[in-house]
């Protein structure tokens, strides 16, 4: 399997259209000579179309230079992750390790010829004086069959990829374009030639009233779906961002529970919370692993005695290998895939209730004043025991996180207001989150220590490092204080009481 990311951006062209001189856009000083293509791609999709989307496009091509089966995900005019794989000549069905990328978006059904479109490229290389390829611009003439429908079309299409250049190459060029009279396309040819099938398949508009909670938890569902193929690789940054889509979507059918019918949301909920379960080995030992090799690494050297960092090496790689097994397990389970379908009714179906603005409001005022009184608890806990009480502080860090999910759904409505709180909130989570990974990296330290002892191996660096995160956690503190008055000033809350 190869994997490319793609930063590419589409035109449209009418028939008059007619490439302009690229060179001086960016460091372009030489465009190559047109090499002819003839591309001819069958695009699969499920009966409802959920990998188009889902941002998703699954294609058996052939010609070009990468013919074969290709997975692409990520929205076009924006840095599109793609996923290469070899086809045989008589190959019908994807194979089985392109399957488990996609699972998520196709919800674990069944996939089939959907669109097939031909492409007779003129593809011309921009060059810098080096010779080096800056990008490469193809010219497009494109004929699309939609498979089910039935539908036909045809089109002048332009596209820039970037290779060895930057953005503002891109800027560059689509300026020249744009003279040229070419204009932007948003979307892609598979989405074009499924346009009809597409907007038939569009969820009804959500009241008034419920769209702004629907809408943040229908974008948690894209982000959890979209990183889908990058947490089963084991990529740490959609590991960490697919978490967090779980954590937002189980926190927003808490807080605004109402909204839909209890037992199924709450069986979500539970669904949710066991696919956090599955993540959370996965990225907390990314994690540990990276935050433990900085901090043998601060030392000075008469200080870490005996093989500190290859042991911690040792252990973690064990337990990453062990917790990425489980994880691609569980997103290749008939259970992740039930789990997406009954997200997809509650999210697309009618809510079980009628809420408008004031409803919303209400529930993200709760949601704060619970992280309030959860944080004030912790304090008092901490100041009676004469230090700090972690689970409670553990405790006050969950709720800081769900009172910053609940400000996000107002946020596209209430604007600025909105987003210094969520601004306010993410530091006060942030201070919280740091206590808590000083009291685990000091459980895993102790641990390791002892089967250090075990081995006969010096434990004295371990103790060093403990000592070091348990000054960090105490350091920590004032400045949790000042994250709190600073959340809590009326200027940054006042607008909460507004519906509107």
């Amino acid at each position: 399997m190869a994997i490319v990311v793609e930063r590419e951006r589409k035109y449209s062209g009418d028939e008059a259209f007619r490439l302009p001189d690229l060179t001086g856009c960016g460091g372009v000083t030489a465009m190559s000579d047109a090499t002819a293509l003839d591309l001819d791609a069958v695009y699969l999709d499920t009966t409802d179309l959920r990998l188009a989307r889902s941002g998703f496009a699954l294609r058996r091509r052939t010609g070009g230079h990468d013919a074969g089966w290709h997975l692409k995900v990520g929205a076009t005019g924006g840095p599109r992750t793609e996923y290469q794989f070899p086809a045989g000549p008589d190959d019908s069905d994807p194979p089985p390790e392109l399957v488990a990328l996609f699972r998520a978006a196709s919800r674990g059904r069944p996939v089939a010829p959907a669109a097939r479109i031909v492409t007779r490229r003129r593809e011309r290389r921009l060059l810098d004086p080096a010779g080096r390829t800056l990008a490469e611009v193809a010219e497009d003439r494109v004929e699309a069959h939609d498979l089910v429908g039935g539908e036909r079309q045809a089109w002048h299409e332009i596209e820039v990829e970037l290779v060895d250049g930057d953005e503002a190459l891109l800027d560059a060029v689509e300026g020249r374009l744009r003279e040229a009279g070419a204009r932007p396309v948003p979307v892609s040819k598979s989405h074009r030639a499924l346009a009809s099938r597409l907007a038939a398949a569009r969820p009804a508009p959500a009241d008034p009233g419920a769209a702004p909670v629907l809408d943040h938890a229908a974008a948690q569902r894209d982000a959890l779906i979209g990183n889908h193929p990058g947490a089963w690789s084991g990529d740490e940054d959609a590991v960490h961002d697919m978490r967090v889509a779980v954590r937002r979507l189980r926190s927003t059918l808490r807080t605004f529970g109402g909204l839909w019918d209890r037992r199924e949301s709450e069986l979500v909920r539970g669904e949710l919370r066991w696919l956090g379960g599955q993540l959370g080995p996965v990225r907390d030992t990314q994690v540990m692993a990276a935050r433990l090799a900085d901090a043998v690494h601060a030392e000075p050297d008469e200080l870490v005695l005996g093989p500190v960092a290859a042991r911690l090496a040792e252990r973690f790689a064990a337990d990453l290998a062990t917790a990425l097994d489980e994880l691609r397990t569980a997103l290749d389970s008939d259970r992740y895939a039930e789990l997406l379908r009954r997200l997809d009714a509650l999210l697309e179906g009618p809510p079980a209730r009628a809420v408008d603005a004031r409803w919303v409001a209400r529930r993200v005022r709760r949601a704060v004043r619970r992280a309030d009184e959860r944080l004030d608890r912790a304090l008092a806990a901490g100041h009676r025991a004469g230090g700090t009480d972690d689970i409670a502080l553990h405790e006050a860090r969950k709720a800081a996180k769900a009172a910053r999910y609940a400000v996000e759904v107002r946020e596209p409505a209430a604007g600025k207001p909105a987003a210094r709180l969520v601004a306010q909130l993410k530091d006060l989570q942030d201070l919280l989150g740091a206590h808590q990974d000083s009291t685990v990296t000091r459980e895993v330290l102790r641990r390791q220590a002892l089967r250090a002892y075990a081995a006969g191996e010096n434990t004295f660096t371990y103790g060093v490092l403990h000592a070091g995160q348990a000054a960090a956690a105490d350091r920590e503190l004032p400045g949790l204080l000042r994250a709190r008055d600073r959340a809590r000033r009326r200027k940054v809350r006042r607008w909460l009481t507004r519906a509107g």
